[in-house]
C-alpha cells in the first residue's frame, strides 16, 4: 500500500512544520524577542535607538526604552515572535505598564520549556505544572500585598512611591520628584473616575524637562480668527464637524460652463449668500465661540467676527472629542433645531503664550477634573519619550486608584513568588514538580537581569537576595542606586499589584499558547490577479 505521505494535502506553495521543527521555530521566535528587549529592563536598563525610513520621506527617530513602543516598531516573520508583540500591546492598554517584564517573563518561559522539551518532558506535562505554579505565585503575591486605600494621607504617599518607581527606568529618572507630582496631581483631580481622556497633554519644544507643569484647565494648540475677541468670559460653545468653506459641486468630474464673466460673479455670490445663511443658523444658537473640526475660510471668518463671536478652527478630531467631553457640549453637523442642541460652557477662554507658539486655555470647564500638562524638551525624542513615560505612570497611577493594594518592588515580589512556587514544588509528586521548578527559575531571572542591566555581580546580589527571603524578610530587594540589597519599604520601591498580577497571568497563559504548538502551517500567498 502506497504511503499516503507521498501525496499532497496542502495546497501548492503551503508550508508545513511539524512536531519538533515547529517547537524550535517557537522557543526561537520568543527567545529573541526576549533578548532583544531585556537589556532595557530595570531602572538601568539601556535605550534602542528606532529608525524607519520610507521611499521620498525623511526618516524618523526613536530613541526609547519602553517595551511596547520597541516592539510595536520592529518587523518581525517568527508566528511566535508575533504572538509577544501582541503581548506587550495588551499589557500596555490594560495596565499601561509592565511591557518590558510581561515579555521577558514569557521569553524565560519558553527557554525553561526547551530544556524540559530537551528531556522528552510532554508539553501537556509542563503545562499541568505551571498552571500550579502559576496560581501559587499569585496566591504568594496577593498575601503580601499592602491596601492604604482607606488612609488617604499614606495612599498618597504610595502613589508618589508608585510613580517614582515607574519614571525611575525612563528618560525622567533624573526629574522624577518633580514628574510624579504632575501626574499624582492629575490623577488625584479625576476623584476616581480613571477617565484619561481628561488629562491631556501637550508637547512643546524648547526649555527643558523641568519646565513641564500642570495647568489646571484645557489647552488648545490652535489660534483664534482674525479680529475676533481673544478672551472671552462666561463662554457658551458649539463644538462643530462641518465644512465651511465655499460650497463646491462635490461631484467627481462634474463642471460648470458659463458663457460670460458676469455669471461667474453670480455663482460666487449665490455661494456667498448660501454660506451667510449657513452661519446665521450657527448664531441662531446664542454662543459666543464656534469650534470647527473642519477649515473655516475667511469669508465665515468676517461674519462671525462681525457678530462678536470667536471662532477656531482646524480642531483635530481627538481636540474636538476632548472638548465635548470636558466642556459638557455635543458634536454637531446640522443647525436647524437649535433647541435640541446641547452646548459645551466654561468660565473663561483666553489665548495664553507658551514659548513661541500661542494657545487658547479653556478655564472653569463643566468637567472640573479636566487639567493639561505641558510637556517642554530640547528634541522631538526627547519629548516623545517624556510623553510615553508620563503616560506609562498616569495609566498606572489611575490602576492603582481603582486597585488600591501594592506591592513592593526592585525584585522583592518576583523572589517572593519563586521561593513560594519552589516550595509547592518540594511538595509535589510526579513530573509536575520539575515544571513547577522551571516556573520559579524564570521568575528569578527578571532580578537577575536587572542586576545585570546596572553592571553589577547578579550572582553575589541574587544570592544575597535568596537568602534574605529565606529569613523570612519578605520586603527585601534589589537597591540599584548602591548596587546591593535593602529594603524595598523604608527605600520606597514601590509596585501596583494590578501590574504585577497582570504581568505573572499574561506572561503564563501567553507561554503557555506557545508550548501547545505541534505544527506551523503557512498558508499559499494570495496570487495577483490583473484586472480585466
Amino acid at each position: 500500500m502506497a504511503s499516503l505521505l507521498s501525496y499532497p494535502v496542502l495546497e501548492a506553495g503551503s508550508e508545513e512544520e511539524k512536531a519538533e521543527s515547529a517547537r524550535t521555530s517557537a522557543f526561537v521566535g520568543a527567545i529573541a524577542i526576549g533578548d532583544l528587549i531585556k537589556s532595557t529592563l530595570g531602572p538601568k536598563g539601556m535605550d534602542k535607538v528606532l529608525l524607519s525610513s520610507m521611499p521620498g520621506r525623511e526618516s524618523s527617530i526613536q530613541v526609547t526604552n519602553d517595551g511596547a513602543t520597541i516592539l510595536r516598531s520592529i518587523g518581525v516573520d517568527n508566528p511566535v515572535a508575533k504572538i509577544l508583540v501582541d503581548l506587550s500591546k495588551v499589557q500596555d492598554d490594560e495596565v499601561g505598564d509592565g511591557t518590558t517584564s510581561v515579555t521577558v517573563l514569557a521569553s524565560e518561559l519558553l527557554r525553561e520549556a526547551e530544556h524540559l522539551i530537551a528531556m522528552k518532558m510532554h508539553p501537556q506535562t509542563i503545562i499541568r505544572g505551571w498552571r500550579l505554579a502559576a496560581k501559587s505565585a499569585i496566591d504568594a503575591l496577593t498575601s503580601v500585598a499592602e491596601d492604604h486605600g482607606c488612609n488617604e494621607e499614606q495612599f498618597k504617599m504610595d502613589l508618589m512611591n508608585i510613580a517614582r518607581t515607574t519614571l525611575s527606568s525612563k528618560i525622567l529618572t533624573q526629574h522624577k520628584e518633580h514628574f510624579s507630582k504632575l501626574a499624582v496631581e492629575a490623577v488625584l483631580r479625576l476623584k476616581g473616575s480613571g477617565n484619561l481622556d481628561a488629562i491631556h497633554l501637550i508637547k512643546k519644544l524648547g526649555g527643558n524637562l523641568t519646565d513641564s507643569y500642570l495647568d489646571e484647565g484645557f489647552l488648545l494648540d490652535k489660534t483664534i480668527g482674525v479680529h475676533q475677541p481673544k478672551r472671552i468670559e462666561n463662554a457658551r460653545i458649539l463644538i462643530a464637524n462641518t465644512p465651511m468653506d465655499t460650497d463646491k459641486i462635490k461631484v467627481f468630474g462634474s463642471r460648470v460652463r458659463v458663457d460670460s464673466t458676469a455669471k461667474v460673479a453670480q455663482l460666487e455670490e449665490a455661494e456667498k449668500i448660501k454660506m451667510k445663511e449657513k452661519v446665521e443658523a450657527i448664531l441662531k444658537h446664542n454662543i459666543n465661540c464656534f469650534i470647527n473640526r473642519q477649515l473655516i475660510y475667511n469669508y465665515p471668518e468676517q461674519l462671525f467676527a462681525d457678530a462678536g463671536v470667536m471662532a477656531i478652527e482646524h480642531a483635530d478630531f481627538e481636540g474636538v472629542e476632548r472638548l465635548a467631553l470636558v466642556t459638557g457640549g455635543e458634536i454637531v453637523s446640522t443647525f436647524t433645531h437649535p433647541d435640541q442642541v446641547k452646548l459645551g460652557t466654561c468660565k473663561r477662554i483666553e489665548e495664553i503664550i507658551i514659548g513661541e507658539d500661542r494657545l487658547i486655555r479653556f478655564s472653569g470647564v463643566s468637567l472640573g477634573e479636566a487639567c493639561t500638562i505641558v510637556l517642554r524638551g530640547a528634541t522631538q525624542q526627547i519629548l516623545d519619550e517624556a510623553d510615553r513615560s508620563l503616560h506609562d505612570a498616569l495609566c498606572v497611577l489611575t490602576q492603582t486608584v481603582k486597585e488600591t493594594r501594592i506591592v513592593y518592588g526592585g525584585g522583592c515580589s518576583e523572589m517572593l513568588m519563586a521561593n513560594a512556587v519552589s516550595e509547592l514544588a518540594a511538595r509535589t509528586p510526579g513530573k509536575e514538580a520539575i515544571a513547577i521548578e522551571s516556573f520559579a527559575k524564570a521568575l528569578r531571572q527578571l532580578p537577575t537581569i536587572i542586576s545585570d542591566n546596572a553592571g553589577y555581580d547578579s550572582a553575589d546580589l541574587i544570592s544575597r537576595l535568596r537568602a534574605a527571603h529565606s529569613r523570612n524578610e519578605k520586603t527585601v530587594g534589589l537597591d540599584m542606586v548602591n548596587g546591593t540589597t535593602g529594603d524595598m519599604k523604608s527605600i520606597g520601591i514601590t509596585e501596583s499589584y494590578q501590574v504585577k498580577r497582570q504581568i505573572v497571568v499574561s506572561a503564563a497563559e501567553a507561554a503557555e499558547m506557545v508550548l501547545r504548538v505541534d505544527n506551523i502551517i503557512r498558508a499559499t500567498p494570495r496570487k495577483r490577479t490583473d484586472d480585466m
